[in-house]
């Protein structure tokens, strides 16, 4: 009994086996999580894409740069599809140069009066001045008619107000200056819609290619004559006569088309200035 109290323990060892080549690790796990958020950013991306417009885009692409402020009509600002710039006022960085530089409110104002609007302030009357002309469009069928004959864009002179011919309604009796009833109805609606703005305004007269070479060109004289039909119809729609700083005709000289034959070229344009212009 002795002898088996004193006998050495007997250890057994077991020895796990392992079957097959067993897990390598979750690196695969966050490399094909990594590729499923690249293809879903990608989607993302393509649908973007296809469901803004151009104006869009610009405006996402500076609202994830807020940093890099070179854009006075989108920016880093309070919305991603062309929100405020840094331009905006009251909304200067904070940067001890460009605050010293600054205009202030009182100096922008007074400028805009003076002459014309600055660059946002242009964009400003552009979207107002469309959205008033929109506005008139349901009103009657003569207003449905008189807006198919208007766009609008914003350039470097200022707002462009661009009022053409129409296949089946020109806006002139013929290669005369003499206006059509639409015309006149043209002129009565921007001589509403402009009374919201003070800025200056010019007039410019363009006519389409004749098919041949005359030796007398009536296209200057009638391209004049026709800007300043229309200044007067402004002006008896109750335009100030002060306001109207330049009449130009252009005759065929900047068609908008390819033919410039084409009768998309005899226009009309009615430019709310910018300052110094």
């Amino acid at each position: 009994m002795d002898g088996q109290s004193n006998a050495r323990p007997v250890i057994i060892k077991r020895k796990k086996v392992v079957q097959g080549g067993g897990h390598h690790g979750g690196a695969w796990k966050v490399a094909y999580a990594d590729f499923v958020t690249a293809m879903m950013a990608f989607f993302m991306l393509m649908w973007l894409l296809n469901a803004t417009t151009e104006k869009q885009r610009k405006g996402l692409a500076d609202y994830f740069s807020p940093t890099i402020p070179i854009n006075r009509i989108s920016g880093g600002g309070d919305g991603a599809f062309s929100g405020n710039s840094v331009f905006t006022e009251g909304e200067m960085p904070g940067n001890g140069t460009m605050i010293a530089n600054a205009p202030s409110a009182s100096q922008e104002k007074s400028d805009g009066e003076a002459g014309g609007p600055s660059a946002s302030e242009a964009e400003a009357q552009s979207a107002e001045i469309t959205k008033a002309l929109t506005a008139r469009s349901g009103e009657s069928m003569t207003m449905e008619r008189a807006l198919r004959h208007v766009v609008t864009k914003v350039t470097d002179e200022g707002l462009v107000i661009e009022i053409f011919d129409l296949d089946d309604m020109p806006l002139f009796d013929g290669i005369t200056s003499t206006p059509q009833p639409v015309t006149r109805d043209i002129a009565g609606l921007l001589a509403e819609v402009l009374s919201i703005t003070r800025n200056e305004l010019a007039v410019n007269g363009h006519v389409r290619s004749f098919p041949i070479t005359l030796i007398d060109n009536p296209a200057w004289a009638m391209s004049s004559a026709r800007a300043q039909v229309m200044r007067t119809l402004l002006q008896e729609a109750g335009i100030d006569s002060e306001r109207i700083t330049r009449i130009s005709g252009f005759a065929d000289r900047k068609p908008v088309t390819a033919n410039p034959m084409a009768v998309r070229n005899n226009r009309l344009e009615v430019i709310l200035l910018r300052r110094n212009r």
